[in-house]
């Protein structure tokens, strides 16, 4: 029999799972209009496919490929693509389809792969990533890209989470007991495509009946272990349960791929059954509905997009004086101020309790630094200095002790004598902090592209000043030719003594005469200009070059004296 591990800390909260757990889960019906958010999961959303006025069918894609792909749950028509209110603890909006259902549920044909092994595991992947499935535990993370590839470490262990450890919540534990076969299929596929040395299925030992599922499921198997162990919140917690399972420990900051193991939520195995053997993509989930202000408590298998308020009306929702709206159980849920928001890949619990189910907190008091915090944290943190860093806002501190490492359980909250809400300064505080590292990275962008710009130009003002250079020595060089050729000033005036002589020949009086030889004048004095600005401008570099332009300088001066003479003699 398989060793059972313990983790650090850990709190019994009452479980309260009775409320919801007594029935089978039952179908939601087709709302009148369904809202689709482009983002359900973590990462980027993709981008839409589809246009306002088109009429689509049940298992239509509605976005490209370049994220998790969004499907519509039945037909109808895209009445508006705009922002609605999302599920989110802030009350922000976000772009969501918003889909008229015609209640006729006509869907697109569907491709169904019985015969799974006998194609290659990354086109598996590929088509679990097409169905748009998530993790349905609550966190949303894309289930394929957990899946390993030739890139990443081999895994020596899967592990089907089926602990579900939140009070309340029971959907897990009802599709354990009616999709046992399904949640089997789901896992062989994930180990076909992971090839792991063992596949282990976790569950706590609150839930008989699902250990009895899947006892009758695995009857004669070898394959797959079944392991049930003790309750303790939160051992649903994905490091955690990899802790009590194998005795590893995930380390800080790290992956569970890091040290071989490949963690899936019974959800999702039963999604990416759906998606391989059926064809069908992601487009419901099974979500509990609980609390006393609901008198039909149950499970529902909800088409994803159900405005929240459609679904408590299936469970008889009486609202009452300051009522919450909780998505999630008490201890990791947020409170929701909108009741039209729609049911995500990550709804898991809609809980709505009575007034005296769930009384609001006490008022916080100071920190007595007695240290049940720490005992409490399941992730082995300093919760009381990490309060003190958060308040302070000093994020490098928080980072140094691990903040990201915090699972968010509320086990510190829970056991604090102050009622400090421990959890909600470290959730701010990872938003700052994720705020501050893109600020950074948006500054170093700036940075980067002025000093890139900078560079152009300083590239540019060189290549002008070389081409500059370039023609300058190019144009002292041909004077240097053309004066070891022979003394181009001298050529002009013998040219200009041959036109003269020409012109001699032709009578002419005094004043023409003259005329011609001050217009001559003009223009040796014009050479003489340029010479000695030439002569000026030379750098001295190229000797050849400075003697010649000295030699044309005098030549040219000389001619010049030679001409003033003849003048002042006529």
């Amino acid at each position: 029999m398989r060793r059972v591990y313990d983790f650090h800390g850990g709190i019994y909260p009452p479980e309260r799972k009775t409320l919801s757990n007594s029935e089978d889960i039952r179908r939601a019906a087709i709302p009148s209009q369904l809202i689709l958010p482009l983002a359900q999961h973590i990462g980027p959303p993709a981008k839409a496919i589809v246009e306002p006025g088109q009429v689509v069918l049940g298992g239509q894609r509605l976005t490209d490929l370049s994220g998790l792909p969004v499907h519509a749950p039945t037909s109808g028509v895209i009445a508006a693509i705009e922002d609605r209110s999302l599920p989110h603890a802030s009350g922000m909006k976000g772009p969501c389809f918003v889909i008229d259902c015609d209640q006729e549920d006509r869907w697109v044909e569907l491709e169904p792969l019985d015969d799974y092994r006998s194609v290659d595991p990354g086109a598996l992947v590929e088509k679990i990533f097409e169905a748009g499935i998530a993790g349905l535990g609550g966190a949303g993370f894309p289930t394929a890209r957990k899946l390993p590839t030739e890139s990443n470490n081999a895994v020596e262990t899967l592990i089907t989470n089926g602990t579900e450890c939140e009070p309340y919540i029971t959907a897990d534990d009802c599709l354990m007991r009616e999709r046992a076969e399904s949640i089997i299929s789901g896992t062989e596929i994930l180990a076909y495509i992971s090839r792991p040395k063992e596949i282990l299925i976790g569950i706590e030992d609150n839930k008989p009946e699902a250990i009895t599922a899947f006892k009758t499921a695995l009857e004669g198997r070898q394959d797959i272990e079944l392991v049930s162990f003790p309750t303790k919140y939160p051992s649903g917690g994905e490091k955690q349960l990899i802790e009590i399972l194998t005795g590893k420990q995930v380390p800080s900051g790290g992956l569970p791929v890091s040290i071989g193991i490949l963690c899936q939520n019974v959800g999702s195995a039963v999604a990416v059954h759906d998606a391989i053997k059926r064809g069908r993509p992601l487009v419901s989930r099974v979500t509990t509905v609980t609390g006393k202000s609901a008198k039909n408590r149950g499970n529902f298998e909800v088409l994803l997009g159900t405005p929240m308020e459609d679904l408590l009306a299936e469970a008889d929702y009486e609202a009452a004086p300051r009522q919450r709206l909780i998505m999630g159980g008490p201890m990791m849920g947020v409170t929701l101020s909108d009741h039209q928001c729609p049911v995500v890949k990550t709804t898991n619990c809609l809980l709505v309790p009575g007034p005296k189910e769930l009384p609001e907190p006490d008022q916080a008091s100071a920190c007595i630094r007695c240290g049940l915090c720490a005992e409490a944290c399941p992730a082995r943190l300093l919760p009381q200095q990490l309060y003190w860093f958060a308040r302070s806002q000093n994020h490098e501190r928080l980072e140094e002790h691990h903040l990201f490492d915090c699972i968010e359980c509320g086990a510190c909250s829970y056991v604090c004598p102050s009622h400090i809400p421990l959890v909600q300064y470290y959730r701010a505080s990872k938003a700052a902090v994720r705020e501050q590292k893109a600020d950074n990275a948006r500054a170093d962008h700036a940075r980067l592209r002025f000093e890139a710009r900078q560079e152009r130009m300083a590239r540019a003002a060189e290549e002008k000043e070389a081409k500059r250079a370039a023609r300058k020595r190019a144009a002292l060089a041909k004077a240097a030719d053309q004066a070891s050729d022979g003394d181009p000033i001298q050529a002009a005036i013998e040219r200009a003594q041959a036109r003269k002589a020409a012109q001699a020949r032709a009578p002419k009086d005094d004043n023409q005469v003259r005329q011609e030889q001050q217009e001559k004048l003009a223009r040796i004095e014009t050479r003489l200009g340029k010479a000695r600005d030439k002569l000026a401008a030379d750098n001295g570099d190229d000797p050849a070059i400075t003697t010649a332009l000295q030699n044309a300088v005098a030549t040219t001066e000389k001619k010049l004296a030679d001409l003033q003479s003849e003048l002042e003699s006529a």
